[in-house]
């Protein structure tokens, strides 16, 4: 009998535990995410490390492609593309241009962006930032492939409190940018296909200027004018010209623009005039910035450059940021189009980017008097890094995106970590999904989450996906068959193309899973080679499918413009069952 109060607060604790489980276990189904771990592992960074005045290049890792820069005193403001995905057009801050805050997107309202039916490599293409300091204002101007809306623009006084309702615009083409002279008028450029019946080859383009009324936010009807027809040398067919830039400089006027298309030719080259409206005559030594010309075995390859901006930097010398890639050993661009930045030489009459036409380097000398601080004090990392999350934190950070739609539609913050309430939606539609995404930043990375779940039959699954797009990805997760849990490895991709592209999805492997206890999910890569594992018991990890291949989830494989998304993912419209016994 002395052992009584023994058993019986045994007894109590165990109910309590119970009790605790069963709280946690979401007796409504869904997954709950309680910790995610990103880790990369690249030897680039291994190979080469820092001094006390240098910093790595690429400034943006993963996909963030197309940038635009812009300055208001020591403070500079860049934004990127991002295309299907919400919130829309990441928008960082920095001082120094080497330490960069992500402050938010710049299109965070559904009344801004409506990409709900939208392809995932559609969307926001290749916005342009700039600040008028005649109205003290800063402007946004991009395309939207989406909603109805085409060209628009968007504007603030501070960034940093977000930004006003669209704009829209009455042009067609695509890749606007705003240019502010120095007598306060304002004008628009942008690509554009040539006249009707004017077309001479596949790939020729053209760029226009209109005038631009700063009062109605709209472009003056009758002053649009072809500024650049097809590219430096018509003679020569050049493709898609396009992201134009005009800057003014010792009253002259410069016309940047990439030229060549967004892959192995890609480049950037500069025009001048005297007025901004032209005409404009190419300089002798164009491309400004190119890789490719260069060896294809070039070690730490960066390749596709071109897409610039320039800005003045703090230390008085120009600064050009660009897209760039850097594919692995099989020449595949998993981790997508990124955020690069060369110092700019402009001492002659045209910019030229430094050792912009040579193997990029992998590091850079840092603007005099700064310091690296990437990583620590809220600064984006770059170089090797590990993320991790247990969404504990007041907001959800930044970096965390959401497809076709609001994160806040499908997730929950709770005492425990992150709930997601599954759409009747999957990763291979193209509709809004229950997938809150991490973009792949290096070519050798580990992505792991534990997860809590209890699925309620075949048309629920929880876990992993890894997405280049709808039509080429990798679902890993767990699944209910009659009264067994099994944990799946799917694979999509698609043959063909156009209206004739058939996707095909393939069950690699499956397993019956125990649920008991939270199971730790992780997808790996070292370059190409993809693996999956799991444990249920958060040390001991079993690979599911072995190693497959990166190859879908590059974009010159699969095509379009994002990197490999790394989803947290929810169902409730699953078709991937495992493999019969």
């Amino acid at each position: 009998m002395k052992n009584q109060p023994i058993i019986l607060l045994a007894f109590l604790w165990t109910v309590f535990v119970s009790n605790q489980v069963l709280a946690r276990q979401n007796t409504n189904g869904n997954p709950l995410f309680t910790k995610v771990t990103y880790q990369g592992n690249d030897r680039v960074y291994e190979e080469n490390p820092l001094e006390s005045d240098e910093f790595y290049n690429p400034i943006l890792q993963g996909c963030y492609p197309d940038p635009a820069i812009t300055r208001k005193g020591d403070d500079y403001y860049m934004v990127c593309s991002s295309f299907a995905m919400f919130p829309g057009v990441p928008i960082f801050h920095s001082n120094d241009l080497v330490n960069w805050t992500q402050i938010g997107h710049v299109l965070d309202r559904t009344s801004q962006l409506d990409v709900h039916d939208t392809g995932i490599s559609e969307g926001v293409y290749a916005p342009d930032i700039r600040y008028n300091p005649y109205n003290d204002t800063f402007y946004m101007i991009t395309t939207a492939f989406a909603g109805g809306l085409g060209n628009f623009v968007v504007k603030t006084k501070d960034p940093k409190k977000g930004w006003s309702e669209p704009y829209k615009l009455n042009f067609q083409g695509i890749d606007p940018a705003i240019f502010f002279d120095d007598d306060g008028k304002a004008y628009v450029v942008h690509n554009d296909a040539p006249a009707q019946g004017e077309e001479l080859y596949t790939g020729h383009r053209v760029i226009k200027v209109w005038e631009y009324d700063l009062e109605k936010d709209q472009v003056i009807a009758g002053t649009d004018k072809v500024i650049v027809n097809g590219g430096v040398d018509l003679a020569k067919k050049p493709i898609w010209i396009e992201a134009p830039h005009i800057y003014r400089k010792n009253n002259k006027y410069y016309l940047m623009c990439a030229e060549g298309g967004t892959g192995g030719w890609h480049s950037e080259v500069i025009f001048v005039s005297d007025d901004p409206k032209g005409p404009y005559k190419p300089a002798p030594s164009n491309p400004i910035l190119s890789q490719r010309h260069l060896s294809q075995d070039r070690q730490n390859k960066v390749d596709w450059a071109g897409h610039a901006d320039l800005t003045l930097g703090p230390d008085g010398k120009y600064y050009g940021v660009f897209l760039g890639i850097r594919p692995n050993e099989k020449n595949r661009v998993n981790t997508g189009r990124e955020t690069f930045i060369l110092p700019v030489d402009w001492s002659g009459e045209f910019p030229v980017f430094e050792n912009g036409l040579v193997p990029m380097e992998p590091k850079l000398k840092m603007p005099a008097g700064m310091e690296n601080k990437t990583g620590q004090e809220g600064f984006f990392p770059n170089g090797n890094f590990t993320f991790t999350e247990d969404f504990t934190s007041e907001k959800l950070d930044y970096r965390w995106i959401g497809l076709r739609g609001p994160r806040e539609a499908f997730i929950a913050k709770t005492k425990d970590g992150l709930q997601i309430t599954p759409f009747d939606s999957n990763i291979k539609e193209v509709k809004p999904t229950s997938t809150l995404f991490h973009r792949q930043q290096h070519k050798n990375f580990s992505f792991t989450t534990t997860m809590e779940y209890q699925p309620q039959s075949e048309k629920d699954l929880a876990g992993l996906t890894c997405v280049q797009s709808e039509a080429f990805n990798y679902v890993f997760g767990i699944t209910k068959v009659g009264k067994k849990n099994f944990l799946l490895l799917e694979r999509t991709e698609a043959e063909g193309r156009g209206r004739n592209r058939e996707v095909k999805s393939e069950i690699l492997a499956s397993t019956e899973i125990d649920l008991e206890n939270p199971v730790s999910l992780r997808v790996s890569a070292n370059g190409d080679d993809f693996e999956f594992s799991y444990s249920t018991n958060g040390t001991d990890y079993q690979h599911l499918g072995g190693t497959v291949s990166g190859d879908i989830l590059s974009t010159n494989v699969a095509g379009g413009f994002t990197g490999n998304m790394i989803g947290l993912y929810a169902t409730k419209a699953n078709d991937a069952l495992p493999v019969s016994e």
